[in-house]
């Protein structure tokens, strides 16, 4: 792990791997950050450049402007550049899709394929979470607040192991970041934007998944032109991190389908 300059600040990164084919970069989700995505660090890492970020105020990152998701794609455009990175595979979770959504909207020709895992283009319950996480965000503490939502964000499956790795993830996250955080994706509306998708799209969920329903991921893959829809079994909202070999599966599958098409 470390820490890049750009020109919106001092970014996290966590990179594994290296070689000529085209990068992977993940993106997280609201109450985690860059750590929750080692399980495919070290997975893709092997064949390729890998590399996980985290948001301003998140990590080992600076805060930085509170404009929402589309601050968010900023910021990682910034770390790219930073990066040497000119074009990559983008897999983000939750807020990680929405980020994903915005960044192709801002620069469609960084991007060669989308991976969108348990998110959506708009939440129809958004606004009632929203205020719920605002009110929890000032009434308890991050701590307590994790340890309210992680069965309701981890499948049946999940290991104790792994339910506390998200609580102290999450413990760690101050308050006004996750408040911005929460505003990025909870009252996103990107539905124009996901029908404008011009790169290939993998839509992913967890058929446990709570919070983003598999009926939301349906509906995003029907909004993404030509988007691929798989479901991982035995997963909860974390997909990446509860099954993880499903989840590298998918992705390497759809991303290598990608490359062939791209040389053919």
């Amino acid at each position: 792990m470390g820490i890049i300059d750009t020109r919106v600040g001092r970014i996290g990164v966590d990179e594994r791997g290296g070689g000529e084919a085209l990068p992977i970069l993940f993106l997280h989700g609201v109450g985690s950050d860059k750590s929750v995505w080692r399980p495919q660090l070290e997975y893709f890492g092997g064949t390729r450049r890998a590399l996980a970020l985290d948001y301003p105020g998140y990590g080992e990152s600076e805060p930085g402007d509170a404009g929402g998701h589309d601050a968010f794609a900023a910021a990682v455009l910034a770390a790219m550049d930073a990066l040497g990175v000119a074009k990559a595979h983008l897999c983000g979770l939750s807020l990680g899709g929405v980020v994903a959504i915005a960044l192709h909207a801002a620069a469609p020709h960084r991007c060669a394929s989308l991976v969108l895992a348990d998110s959506f283009a708009v939440h129809p319950e958004g606004g009632a979470i929203y205020q719920r996480s605002i009110e929890a965000s000032w009434t308890m503490t991050m701590r307590a607040l994790a340890e309210a939502r992680v069965d309701v964000l981890l499948g049946r499956a999940a290991s104790a192991k792994l339910r506390a790795e998200v609580i102290e993830t999450m413990a760690a996250i101050e308050p006004d970041a996750y408040r911005v955080a929460a505003a990025a994706v909870w009252l996103a509306d990107q539905r124009a934007r996901a029908e404008a998708v011009a790169v290939p799209a993998l839509v992913l969920c967890g058929t446990e998944d709570r919070v983003t329903p598999p009926a939301l991921s349906d509906e995003l893959a029907a909004l993404v032109p030509g988007a691929r829809l798989a479901m991982i079994e035995g997963a909860g909202h974390l997909a990446n991190a509860e099954q993880p070999d499903a989840f590298n599966k998918s992705t390497e599958s759809f991303i290598s389908e990608v490359e062939r098409n791209m040389l053919s």
